[in-house]
């Protein structure tokens, strides 16, 4: 472990932070506001799901299969951040590179560098990359884990609910309501490779409002191979007001940085450099009770992004000819930089219309804005307009019927209109036992950078010159989705156990590809289908214990030799996790994860690597008089080393330690 001074001083600086927080538990004596209620409030034996339809709905009433990760299992897990949590979910790839500015998932395949295929949301929230071409990497990374109340994973399209990037599936971040972290609360982790995390947070309340101000970071030394150390801050702010006859008012408002490295050492093409990302946003949710069976949501949201990323780089190197018209004094600066903001307005009106029906419906205006000379070759904004018409029926046939119908308009300023439908029918075989069948139809609209980049290198020295890189011929058009999906959902009370299936078909139109020649172009390239089975057991055989095992079986059936789509996503994928709490607070945790080979982006159908990492993690409840807390044990990866990302960067094995303390 790293004990240089300034090692020294990283670590006196995050435990100051911690122990802020921690004492100020002393001073703040907080009661839970009364009349205010928090997600976890709506939650019965059989979870109830926010995000699927729009609706709030009971986990076997969704129209698709959701996983849910709550606040007890992304403790157990020993994960960091969101994006390592989602690797417990069926069907998910993981990485803890930031090659692409952050760790990212995507499901059903590493398609690209970015995993623009899904869509974000954090507290219904779009949360994806304007910048990064719809990448959900950055926006993973918005809330640290405290503030997560859970995670609802959508495995499949859901374009009928939110358009143009839910066509694999959605994740929405449920953060915790504030008048449920009243006080303080404060964690420092240290470790092995540069682990140097610590969170601070504090609730208080005034009136009818409750407050959350969270301030964090999480920094490390990277994979073995990659360049730099990764450092990320955040702050993040919430407030929750309730207000006459049910109604309630919420803001939300947070910035995030990311430091990270990039490249390699040695390595001419791909030198190594910093990289800077920092992103900001504002969300205001008004929510009016119109009456006991009908109620009306409104939200605005901003957000805005910034990327600098600079380098130099030898004349010389170019390829020939152009390389031999320049001595080797000559450099030129490669500038990535730029900035992206979005604006989004949702009206939502839900109704139940009888004892069987419900509906929700609206729209949305979204605006995108990118500005960036490197990207482009022009300063001038480009801007892409988003107006989307949404609504889902819910039906109950009969007792043991539901019908869930929905379709999303979407017309988009660069692309045109586009309709995705979604009919989905559940069947109550018994009170316990749940048949799920149903059919999507899905678009994602090339990005503004697909479909308009001009990208090219900013020169200087003596010989100033404008060479593209990527120069997009605007031909491109939007990937469609058509899924079909089987489903079973069954709880075994006698045996204390709950399995969740899901048979897909996803038939992908149009894949969006980049071309082998430079300057590079986007185009659309094969149709191909991923087919498979996914599925998860849950079993609590004693008291305290449970095991979890997951597997998902993938088929890409991709047409194209060479490129590696087909193992895009490994054909097996195995997760085990034991949990077990012990008398006198002790917790322990094992995870098992084994994959099959799959290609690593950008290395062709002949790099294939498998991977397989075990976890473990022990805690131990603490008190101190009135304060209670943890200090827990994790060792990420018991084995050998594998393969992230790149066929040079490794994941070896991290120990850390962390210390909670909260009210």
């Amino acid at each position: 472990m790293n004990s240089s001074p300034s090692a020294r001083r990283s670590v006196g600086a995050d435990v100051s932070l911690a122990l802020l927080a921690l004492a100020l538990t002393g001073s703040l004596s907080p009661s839970r506001a009364a009349g205010v209620l928090s997600e976890q409030d709506y939650l019965i034996d059989m979870p109830v799901v926010l995000s699927v339809s729009r609706l709030a709905q009971r986990l076997d009433e969704t129209p698709g299969a959701v996983t849910i990760l709550d606040r007890d299992m992304l403790r157990r897990s020993g994960a960091r951040d969101v994006a390592d949590a989602l690797r417990l979910v069926p069907g998910f790839q993981t990485s803890t590179s930031f090659e692409s500015i952050a760790p990212l998932a995507s499901y059903h395949g590493k398609f690209d560098d970015y995993s623009n295929r899904l869509e974000l949301m954090i507290d219904g929230r779009s949360a994806y990359s304007t910048y990064f071409i719809g990448s959900v990497g950055p926006g993973l990374q918005t809330m640290a884990l405290e503030d997560i109340e859970r995670i609802e994973v959508l495995r499949g399209s859901n374009s009928a609910a939110y358009g143009a990037r839910a066509i694999l599936g959605v994740i929405n971040i449920v953060t915790r309501h504030s008048a449920d972290t009243l006080g303080a609360q404060g964690a420092v982790t240290v470790g092995e490779n540069g682990v140097r995390d610590a969170q601070a947070r504090l609730g208080w309340e005034s009136a009818a409002s409750t407050y959350r101000l969270t301030v964090d970071r999480r920094a490390d030394e990277g994979l073995t191979g990659a360049f730099g150390a990764n450092r990320i801050e955040r702050v993040n702010f919430r407030a929750d007001t309730a207000l006459q006859a049910g109604s309630e008012l919420q803001w939300r408002a947070g910035y995030l940085s990311i430091d990270a490295g990039k490249g390699r050492i040695n390595e001419v093409e791909n030198p190594a450099r910093p990289t800077q990302f920092a992103s900001a946003y504002l969300q205001v949710d008004y929510r009016l009770a119109l009456g006991l069976d009908s109620d009306l949501a409104l939200r605005f949201s901003h957000g805005q992004e910034t990327y600098q990323e600079d380098y130099l780089y030898a004349l010389t190197n170019l390829p020939l000819p152009l390389g031999s018209l320049y001595g080797p004094q000559d450099f030129y600066t490669v500038n990535s930089g730029g900035s992206a903001r979005n604006d989004v307005l949702t009206v939502q009106h839900s109704i139940r219309a009888n004892p069987t029906t419900r509906l929700v419906w609206g729209g949305e205006y979204r605006n995108e804005q990118v500005q960036s000379i490197a990207l482009f070759n022009t300063d001038r904004a480009l801007g892409t307009e988003f107006v989307r018409l949404f609504g889902n029926l819910e039906w109950r046939l009969a007792n043991d019927w539901l019908l869930n119908a929905g379709a999303l308009a979407e017309h988009s300023s660069r692309n045109g209109n586009t309709l995705s439908p979604r009919l989905m029918l559940n069947w109550h075989v018994t009170p316990s036992h749940t048949v799920r069948a149903g059919v999507s139809k899905a678009f994602r609209p090339p990005s503004t950078f697909e479909s308009s980049a001009d990208l090219r290198y900013i020169w200087t020295g003596n010989h100033p010159f404008n060479w593209p890189q990527v120069l997009s011929s605007g031909t491109v058009q939007a990937e469609t989705v058509v899924a079909s999906e089987l489903g079973y959902l069954g709880d075994f009370k006698a045996w204390h156990a709950a399995l969740d299936v899901r048979l897909f078909h996803e038939r992908i139109n149009g894949f969006i590809r980049r071309t082998q020649n430079t300057p590079v172009d986007y185009y659309n390239s094969e149709d191909f289908s991923i087919q498979g089975v996914e599925y998860q057991l849950k079993w609590q055989p004693w008291t305290d214990g449970q095991w979890v095992f997951s597997q998902a079986h993938t088929d890409i059936g991709s047409t194209l030799a060479g490129v590696g789509t087909a193992y895009a996503a490994p054909k097996v994928a195995t997760t085990l996790m034991f949990t077990q709490a012990f008398p006198g607070g002790v917790d322990l945790s094992l995870i098992h994860q084994n994959q099959s080979e799959m290609t690593l982006q950008g290395y062709g159908a002949d790099n294939r690597f498998a991977m397989a990492r075990t976890d473990l993690r022990l805690a131990k409840a603490l008190r101190w008089g009135s304060r209670r807390g943890e200090v827990a044990l994790v060792v990420q990866n018991l084995g050998d080393p594998y393969r992230d990302f790149d066929k040079a960067f490794y994941f070896g094995r991290r120990a850390f330690v962390t210390l909670r303390l909260q009210d």
